[in-house]
């Protein structure tokens, strides 16, 4: 058995005391134990967590003192376990008794990953009504456009001055030409000819 333990930033207690989990995976059997003193909030870098998966070898069963210590989240609890159960590798949690080692823990297991796979779908279809409802009120879904109405105005007035290229507006605007092409459609892939005037350019190639 390999033991993990992990920090925690709340008040100390044995779910959260690295030495209280390293006594505690100890005297549950573990011959191995990796401790970060870290909680890993935020995306932190947590070295012995990393080295605790690498040393892992079938036939093993990975130990925390609690779920918590090991992920944040039941969906990532559910990847994690089943990417140990292909590599041959056990689970076990001390305060919760799951162990996917025996015939009940792996049950425990399957419901597990039944609900983490129903929120999935609940999360979906709330997203899916929210985005329906949101373009029923008329509002504008995803990232606000380069140029606003009046820029585009803008551009198209400079345009008709013949010493205005499609390359120093867009600089003036802070855009690509790529993207005022795409908000002055009418440029299109042709040359714009001012009466009287040289060509002004046309898309890049």
């Amino acid at each position: 058995m390999v033991g993990y333990g992990r920090g925690s930033t709340g008040s100390p207690s044995e779910a959260g005391d690295p030495d209280q989990q390293r006594d505690t995976l100890r005297a549950a059997g573990c011959t191995r134990v990796f401790v970060d003193s870290s909680s890993g909030k935020g995306g932190a870098a947590r070295p012995e967590f990393d080295a605790c998966l690498a040393s892992l070898t079938a036939g093993d069963t990975l130990v925390v003192v609690r779920l918590d210590r090991l992920t944040r989240s039941l969906p990532q609890l559910v990847t994690l376990v089943s990417e140990l159960r292909t590599r041959g590798v056990g689970f076990r949690s001390l305060h919760e008794g799951l162990d996917t080692t025996t015939p009940g823990g792996r049950l425990v297991f399957h419901v597990f990953a039944a609900l983490a796979e129903f929120l999935r779908e609940l999360l979906i279809e709330g997203t899916r009504d929210g985005l329906a409802a949101a373009r029923a009120r008329g509002q504008r879904l995803g990232r606000p456009p380069a140029l606003n109405p009046d820029q585009v105005a803008q551009a198209r007035a400079m345009l008709a001055r013949p010493e205005n290229s499609v390359a120093s507006i867009a600089r003036l605007l802070g855009v690509s030409r790529s993207t005022l092409y795409k908000h002055v459609p009418e440029l299109g892939g042709r040359q714009i000819v001012a009466p009287d005037a040289a060509v002004v350019d046309g898309p890049e190639d």
